[in-house]
């Protein structure tokens, strides 16, 4: 019976191969027609503005250490009123494998991903992209989310001063 077997195993791929013979292919024209990826799809990724139109990023490292492959490097660095921003970001392209792990990491929704797929390039130093390539005017897909506003740090508002805060409590106080 082990003939029997072999030759149904012999025969089956020349079926399939028989099956889809007739069948139209799906073809698309690439430079010319552009596939429609789905929404979750990851590719391109971006550094958004919060809405009053600073940049969220406060570096914080957690995406470049959520990163497998190491391929975020960035410089902190504090402005005059406190806030923390990123004197240089810089993402390589040619290692990145677009996971979406620093996605997930940002405490601040400042790295976000695109359906953008087209980043190939025959020069690898090009697909490094800096702080300037990575920076977008817009929110991305969270438009109102503002992290300095919802983690009470007093950049936005003084330590209380925002809607759902208290005010500070001192500590000494709490002493017998």
């Amino acid at each position: 019976m082990h003939i029997w077997r072999d030759i149904s195993g012999t025969l089956q791929p020349f079926w399939v191969t028989l099956r889809n013979m007739f069948r139209k292919p799906v073809t698309v024209q690439y430079p010319e027609q552009h596939r429609e990826p789905p929404p979750r799809y990851r590719a391109r990724l971006i550094l958004t503005c919060d809405p009053d139109g600073e940049e969220r990023c406060v570096a914080c490292h957690l995406c470049s250490a959520a990163c497998p492959v190491d391929c975020i490097s960035m410089q902190a660095t504090e402005a005059a009123d406190g806030r923390r921003y990123a004197a240089w970001f810089r993402i390589n392209f040619t290692r990145c494998i677009f996971c979406g792990l620093c996605t997930e990491a940002c405490p601040t929704l400042a790295i976000q991903v695109t359906n953008d797929y087209e980043l190939a390039g025959r020069d690898p130093l090009k697909l490094v992209y800096e702080k300037k390539d990575l920076l977008v005017d817009h929110c991305g897909q969270e438009p109102d989310y503002n992290f300095y506003r919802q983690a009470g740090i007093g950049v936005a508002a003084p330590r209380g001063g925002n809607q759902t805060e208290s005010a500070p409590v001192d500590v000494k106080d709490l002493l017998p």
